[in-house]
């Protein structure tokens, strides 16, 4: 290259220019507003249920953990089996409505819950919800975009979904100043973006006008063994992680621990999800043009130090500091990681692998919020998030290794 030349600058500067991708698609929108409007129905409740559970229904942090693990372990075996029936059917929409539907439909049970059983039949059926939902709709995702959209695609529509999450608890909040904390208004409230966001979803989606390539053996050992390596090991990080990645009720209880008001407890996540809907699509972005790896190991290395901050903080200021981290690290990760599953597996068998991944890591969460809440109950609930830490640098230490031996091969 001759310095001198500007011919040769304006190759350089060509050649170091990122390629913008193309507009992203309509449904890559309409999904993440759907988000949107879900998120700010759900986290109404979410973020005071722990304390409705404690101080309302006399509950204690064992059945706090009990309840959030086998929500969320029921909605990631449901998850299995909607993303294959999605691949069967070649079809994404339908059961992304009807999952969404039962959600909406059971948030008025949170309301006249009387005891901890009925708040558990509740998340229950929520959750259901939430697993006949999400693994068509993170499938529809990748078919409705490029590989070089992947990254910006599923970074905006978590952004957009983060955006309802931090709405979601300030509503709460709101709600609660005005009313003495009378948690069953909240429920009720909520009832009316979730009503919203499934009108929104039949309305506006429409499935991908070239059909999807039907699998008619989604779940049969055949179609399993297509997965690659590369695949499978992205399923034991999501694993390892998991198993330390309790409910984030700990997290809010240990707000309340250090002397942050009730009332201001929701305001926490609204910290976290500001700072997660800030960065999910740059970062997203970001990884349509450098390694998607690279930044998913940024994500679980900073969750090992955040967690591990959780464990030793002891003042409300280090708290909101360690939420707003704690966004930027799920930014860093959980839109990074869709994109790598989209990559790494076949198109008829997308479903399946996003409903197998969430199956894996959801069934993880059982053990890890009962672990959680014993450890916080019979050691100390520093003990809860040391815990955490180490399983994060576990997950860190197997993505290392798969990037190491790539790079052999």
């Amino acid at each position: 290259m001759n310095p001198l030349d500007p011919q040769s600058w304006k190759k350089v500067i060509r050649f170091m220019k990122p390629k913008i991708p193309k507009n992203l698609p309509r449904d890559v929108w309409i999904l993440g507003f759907v988000s949107l409007l879900t998120d700010i129905s759900s986290e109404m409740i979410h973020s005071v249920l722990p304390l409705f559970l404690v101080l309302t229904l006399g509950a204690n942090s064992i059945t706090v953990g009990a309840i959030e693990g086998i929500a969320e372990a029921t909605a990631s075996v449901v998850k299995i089996f909607s993303g294959a029936l999605s691949d069967y059917w070649g079809q994404r929409k339908g059961l992304a409505i009807a999952g969404y539907g039962l959600s909406t439909l059971v948030k008025p049970l949170f309301a006249i819950a009387s005891s901890p059983t009925w708040v558990l039949f509740a998340r229950f059926a929520d959750r259901v919800g939430k697993g006949i939902r999400v693994a068509p709709r993170d499938a529809l995702v990748a078919d409705v975009t490029t590989p070089d959209q992947r990254g910006a695609a599923y970074g905006l529509r978590q952004s957009l979904d983060t955006i309802g999450a931090f709405l979601g608890p300030l509503i709460a909040f709101a709600l609660l100043s005005i009313s003495t904390q009378n948690f069953r208004l909240v429920f009720l409230v909520a009832l009316f973006p979730g009503f919203l966001a499934v009108a929104l979803l039949a309305i506006g989606i429409q499935e991908p006008k070239a059909p999807i390539q039907a699998s008619r053996h989604p779940l049969q050992w055949s179609a399993i063994k297509r997965f690659s390596r590369q695949y499978w090991g992205l399923v034991g990080i999501a694993l390892l992680f998991n198993l330390g990645n309790s409910s984030d009720a700990f997290l809010l209880l240990k707000a309340q621990q250090t002397g942050i008001e009730s009332a201001q407890i929701p305001l926490t996540l609204v910290v976290m999800n500001i700072a997660y809907s800030l960065s999910a699509y740059p970062i997203g972005f970001l990884s349509d043009r450098v390694s998607r790896m690279g930044l998913l190991a940024g994500g679980l290395s900073l969750y090992a130090l955040v967690y591990l901050g959780f464990g030793f903080a002891q003042s409300p200021g280090q708290i909101w500091i360690l939420f707003a981290f704690y966004g930027l690290c799920l930014g860093m990760s959980q839109g990074v990681l869709l994109a790598i599953v989209a990559d790494n597996t076949p198109s008829d068998l997308r479903g399946t692998a996003f409903g197998l991944i969430n199956l894996v890591t959801g069934v993880a969460l059982l053990p890890a919020s009962l672990l959680a809440g014993f450890l916080w109950k019979t050691v100390s609930p520093q003990a809860t998030f040391l815990v955490g830490s180490g399983f994060a640098i576990s997950a860190l230490a197997l993505l290392l290794q798969m990037q190491l031996r790539s790079r052999q091969t």
